[in-house]
């Protein structure tokens, strides 16, 4: 084993620790850890990402399944269109993207620049979401637990797009996933994140189904090792939860995401 593959280990580690510290966020670096530290194709490494993020993702909803935590009803209204989408984005868009899409200039934007600066500016939406002021959202939860009401069009709708862009760059898309859970679907916050969970673990791995469908080259070994870390990483971080204000946390993450995200960017379009 090489110094770069247990760096790329101890960030399986930290992706892992941060999502059981602040229920999300942590697996948007899984694509640039895979990309940038252990050279691995960009196409390649959002397939991955599905299934590390799936893996991690199912521990955490199963979690809170356990405490009653997850609304099965509205996963399944999110999940089933989400599931559509991200399955044929794997098998058949994402194989059928050009390798050069079109050219700015002297520069060509190939397929997998594409990819990563897509995934940069979903980084930097993801960012601003952890940053932001979260005051609507609370009162929007606090609503919810008076209220359960669907906006069933809005909830599909929703499901269509996030499946599409988690199929894309392989991000699980919690970001997205618990404002529409909360404002659209009217669920409690918690019950927002455990739904969240369980949906982002559903489509991922259904994501990943596709990739394998579609001739996928998938190094097992490297996969099941770089995922059961980042599941060691969520028992870690699930535990040291209770001790750390994790408001406070997500919104340094959210700075850390936004100054990645910029960084790609520059890397992808500029040098």
């Amino acid at each position: 084993m090489t110094l770069i593959e247990i760096i790329g280990f101890l960030f399986a580690a930290i992706i892992g620790i941060s999502l059981g510290l602040i229920g999300g966020g942590g697996s948007i670096l899984t694509v640039p850890v895979l990309v940038y530290l252990l050279g691995i194709n960009p196409v390649t490494a959002t397939a991955y990402s599905l299934f590390i993020v799936g893996f991690s993702s199912l521990i955490g909803g199963l979690s809170y399944a356990k405490k009653g935590l997850v609304n099965y009803k509205t996963g399944i209204v999110f999940t089933i269109p989400a599931f559509i989408s991200v399955y044929l984005t794997r098998l058949l868009l994402v194989p059928a993207l050009p390798e050069i899409w079109f050219n700015i200039g002297g520069l060509a934007i190939t397929k997998s620049v594409g990819i990563m600066v897509l995934f940069a500016f979903l980084m930097i939406a993801g960012s601003y979401s952890m940053i932001k002021n979260k005051k609507k959202l609370k009162k929007s939860a606090k609503d919810a637990d008076t209220v359960q009401k669907f906006n069933y069009t809005l909830i599909i709708i929703e499901g269509i797009v996030v499946g599409a862009l988690t199929g894309l760059v392989g991000a699980g898309g919690g970001f997205l996933i618990i404002p529409a859970l909360v404002i659209l679907a009217k669920l409690p916050m918690k019950e927002a994140v455990g739904t969240s969970l369980l949906i982002i673990a559903a489509k991922s791995l259904i994501g990943f189904i596709g990739d394998i469908q579609s001739g996928g080259d998938i190094d097992w070994t490297f996969l099941s090792i770089f995922t059961l870390i980042a599941g060691v990483g969520i028992f870690i971080g699930t535990y040291f939860s209770n001790k750390i204000d994790g408001q406070k946390l997500k919104k340094g993450f959210g700075w850390f995401v936004l100054i990645m995200g910029s960084a790609m960017i520059y890397k992808e379009l500029l040098m």
